[in-house]
């Protein structure tokens, strides 16, 4: 008896280590379908807006006082992504993905209504943060103004100003 015991005391037991291999094997076949899955399937960034927003018209005409009051406000919260010139290149732009729009690029401010430019600019959507709380209706509405005008296009699509 007392040989039994000192036996079983001194002999290691196996462990099955059957089953922390299999959860170490299964987890890291889930990782590499979640790496693979989103490595293969980039669906494009969209950023829908109702379409009650696209109908709105800015009540506000591009005059030198509104364009400077937004050049100061747009200088201030859009400039460090949208850059000084719109073109998208700010100093946080290389930061963010998706890239901030590019408001030069006039094929692309013609395919926008104000009232889209101007929901984006007060809902936000990450990256760009939330405007409806941090300035005043004018003040987007202004910012609207002058992001048309760094594209340099007027026609009957982008100039959907009030009359």
């Amino acid at each position: 008896m007392w040989e039994t015991f000192l036996r079983t005391m001194t002999t290691p037991t196996k462990r099955n280590r059957a089953l922390p291999r299999a959860m170490f094997l299964l987890v890291l076949a889930i990782v590499v379908a979640a790496i693979l899955y989103s490595a293969l399937n980039k669906t494009p960034w969209s950023w829908p807006v109702p379409e009650e927003a696209k109908q709105l018209k800015n009540p506000l005409q591009p005059t030198a006082p509104a364009l400077k009051s937004a050049r100061e406000v747009y200088a201030d919260k859009c400039a460090h992504c949208h850059g000084d010139t719109g073109k998208g290149d700010g100093r946080d732009a290389s930061r963010y993905d998706p890239a901030p729009m590019d408001f030069t690029d006039a094929k692309r401010m013609s395919e926008a209504t104000d009232g889209e430019l101007f929901y984006k600019i007060s809902e936000g959507k990450k990256p760009m943060p939330v405007f409806k709380n941090k300035l005043t209706e004018d003040q987007r509405w202004e910012l609207v103004l002058l992001i048309r005008s760094f594209a340099q296009l007027v026609s009957p699509a982008t100039n959907n100003t009030a009359k």
